[in-house]
């Protein structure tokens, strides 16, 4: 066993999208021990107190004046765009064009693959991001590099060649058959290896003819426990021209069920410009959206409609969408989704006018780490601290610079406390990212930065 002790954040049981109910423990201990498979996960978690003398033979990592927390959860990410986060352009359309398809060309070379999966994963741990769906290239290269980094530093992560077999350069592009094959090929390489998870990941429907969806979703029916990921309703142009490739369909949203891409453990990517049939669809189809609010503003894309997604229940939850998003910290991109909340949505022909509402701390800190679990099906397994679930956990110094910890000193309550970081915070609030354990010892490297302050709460 392992223990750990400091201020706890967890939400406890029965917590939901609407009321996630946060427990904080200002003096507390978690207890891990050894799984299935090895890995790390959490035995207990309560007040010091309490459990001190029932664990009084297990060896006490002490953390004073820091608070641990579970690991972020960042349902939404593009490894290939690293170097082009903060490219300028008009539009979504325009930025792939000028500058995503271009880098992505550079992933068919190995070594290049690497050296960017590499810096990849350091930069998720070092934000304090545990588990990632992340999209990788066309390039079988790509895949095979980010798994193999993943898998070095023990991290949950999901990827998967990214499908694309017209309406893009040719030297991104692969025929239908030949796209599926090494897709099927990679799915039995390396989904299930230690904590790896593949993604039949169309890149939006667009750059796939309807032989290539039809193709993943049967892949997709062949494998159940995979998962789904791709873009939807994200940009208006978009839109206008999938409906000009796939007239035949409601929506596009309709384009992808009806093509065997829609059911659990299906991701889609933005999710802006639904109507209520659409969000049905989502709820029906027990299909998550991944809400990306820096980059849609980043690329003006619109806002996430957080009442309509609220009003019909289907699943959400945060990511950073870099590079279009601008901004691997959870803490920025959980700022933006309180931003785009608070924003209105207007009125058009199709959908009448919203009024924008707050949402709460909690709901923000859930979408990205409990609640962005429950909406890739990994709901007790990562994103929270209740026992049985692995041991990604951050450790947080509410200290890390002078405008935090005035401010966090003051904090009346723990949502106001919470509020604090959201604001304020950055990858510098993030001082240790702790990833489970295999077979008892520590896998790989995590972030672990200074001690910046004395003894806060």
């Amino acid at each position: 066993m392992h223990a750990y002790r400091a201020s706890l954040l967890w939400f406890v049981s029965g917590s939901t999208a609407l009321q996630p109910h946060v427990h904080f423990e200002t003096d507390g201990l978690l207890v891990t021990t050894t799984g299935a498979g090895g890995v790390e996960v959490v035995h207990a978690i309560g007040a010091w107190s309490d459990l001190k003398e029932h664990y009084a033979h297990v060896a006490v990592q002490h953390w004073p004046g820091k608070v641990i927390a579970p690991g972020f959860v960042d349902m939404h990410i593009h490894y290939p765009q690293v170097d082009v986060i903060g490219s300028p352009a008009s539009g979504l359309l325009p930025w792939l064009e000028n500058y995503t398809f271009p880098e992505e060309k550079r992933f068919a070379e190995p070594a290049h693959a690497a050296e960017v999966a590499t810096f990849f994963v350091a930069e998720l741990l070092r934000n304090g991001v545990t588990t990632a769906l992340t999209f990788a290239t066309s390039s079988p290269s790509s895949v095979q590099a980010l798994f193999a980094q993943a898998k070095a530093q023990h991290l949950r992560l999901i990827t998967g060649l990214c499908l694309m077999d017209r309406h893009a350069p040719d030297f991104l592009l692969h025929g239908t058959q030949d796209s599926l094959q090494q897709t099927e090929a990679l799915i039995r390489q390396w989904h299930g290896v230690d904590r790896l998870g593949y993604a039949i990941t169309p890149r939006f429907a667009p750059t796939s003819t309807e032989a290539q969806l039809r193709g993943a979703g049967e892949l997709a029916a062949q494998f159940p426990d995979v998962w789904i990921q791709s873009h939807v309703a994200e940009n208006v142009d978009e839109i206008a021209w999938v409906r000009e490739l796939f007239p035949a369909h409601r929506s596009y949203l309709q384009t992808y069920a009806e093509l065997g891409l829609m059911r659990q453990r299906a991701v889609y990517a933005h999710c802006i410009h639904f109507d209520d049939d659409d969000r049905a669809l989502m709820r029906e189809r027990q299909t998550a959206a991944a809400i990306s609010p820096t980059s849609n503003l980043f690329l003006g894309s619109g806002f996430f409609d957080y009442e309509g997604a609220h009003r019909m229940g289907y699943l959400h939850g945060l990511a950073s969408d870099v590079g279009g998003g601008t901004s691997f910290s959870p803490f920025h991109t959980m700022l933006a989704a309180y931003y785009v909340g608070r924003t209105a949505v207007q009125a058009s022909a199709q959908h009448p006018a919203k009024p924008g509402l707050s949402l709460t701390p909690p709901q923000l800190w859930w979408q990205h780490t409990a609640g962005a679990a429950q909406a890739l099906g990994l709901e007790g397994q990562v994103g929270n601290l209740l026992p049985g679930c692995e041991a990604d956990f951050i450790v947080l110094n509410p200290q890390a610079t002078p405008l935090l910890a005035r401010r966090t000193a003051q904090a009346r309550s723990v949502e106001e406390w919470l509020f604090a970081l959201i604001v304020l915070g950055d990858d510098r609030l993030v001082e240790h990212t702790h990833i489970a354990y295999k077979d008892g010892k520590p896998v790989g490297s995590v972030q672990s930065a200074p001690v910046l302050g004395a003894a806060l709460l």
